[in-house]
């Protein structure tokens, strides 16, 4: 896997044994399909889901298959990992955020929502899709408020993300919410934790999950906005409701 750095920008030389290559003349499809080979071969477990030019000439923008942003230069010996900002005239803008968010709004939108567990909004103004574990103390604390949230016309839609992972109790239980005949009762209950009867059926809990790494997860709760924008952790209903323009 590719390891996340831990500073906010890094560079790093890699001598793959490739020799130089010649860039000239060389088609930008060429450019993006070497990239990906190099990172592909140096890197194990690394899955490119795509390459092309990014707004920083030189540089190239690199999407993995865990949600990292890399760059790239063109002989794909010299990577960068972190946010990319530019200077505006209305000050810095974090380039990199903005993609992420964008990719983020894409996935969520190709994602069949149909298997979400929804909390509806009588009087729906906006809609916010929330990474849940329900063993998770901030995420109850969340779920408490929803019935504010939907008064102020937010409908919830929650997406599993048991951070223990799958084949755990956690998981189990989300998967026996899924499987109940009366998805929020069970919801309210677990939340409130209390028992869910245990339940077995087709669900889309692992996918859910496998999103929510794609998409960034890394807490739960995590708030995914309809423009694609993640809110990481708790926020009292009012603030978000005055966050998304509703107050």
């Amino acid at each position: 896997m590719f390891v996340r750095m831990k500073m906010k920008t890094a560079v790093v030389a890699f001598a793959f044994g490739f020799g130089s290559l010649m860039m000239a003349n060389v088609s930008a499809g060429e450019v993006e399909d070497r990239i990906s080979e190099r990172l592909t071969e140096a890197v194990p477990g690394l899955q490119v889901m795509s390459v092309k030019e990014s707004e920083a000439k030189g540089l190239y923008e690199v999407q993995s298959n865990n949600g990292d942003t890399i760059y790239a230069t063109e002989d794909g010996q010299y990577l960068m990992t972190g946010d990319l900002l530019k200077i505006t005239d209305q000050g810095i803008a974090n380039v990199t955020e903005a993609v992420r968010t964008e990719a983020r709004r894409e996935m969520m939108a190709d994602f069949d929502a149909n298997g979400v567990i929804s909390f509806p909004a009588e009087n729906e103004k906006a809609v916010v899709s929330v990474f849940t574990d329900i063993d998770c103390p901030y995420c109850r604390k969340l779920h408490d408020e929803v019935p504010q949230l939907n008064d102020y016309g937010i409908t919830v839609n929650y997406y599993a993300f048991p951070r223990s992972g799958p084949n755990t109790a956690s998981f189990r239980k989300y998967e026996s919410v899924w499987c109940a005949d009366d998805q929020q009762a069970a919801m309210d209950a677990a939340k409130a934790g209390r028992k869910v009867a245990d339940a077995s059926c087709e669900n889309p809990v692992r996918e859910q999950f496998e999103l929510g790494g794609r998409v960034g997860v890394t807490g739960t709760p995590a708030i995914v906005l309809e423009d694609g924008n993640m809110v990481r952790g708790y926020v009292p209903a009012q603030r978000l409701a005055e966050g998304l323009g509703l107050l």
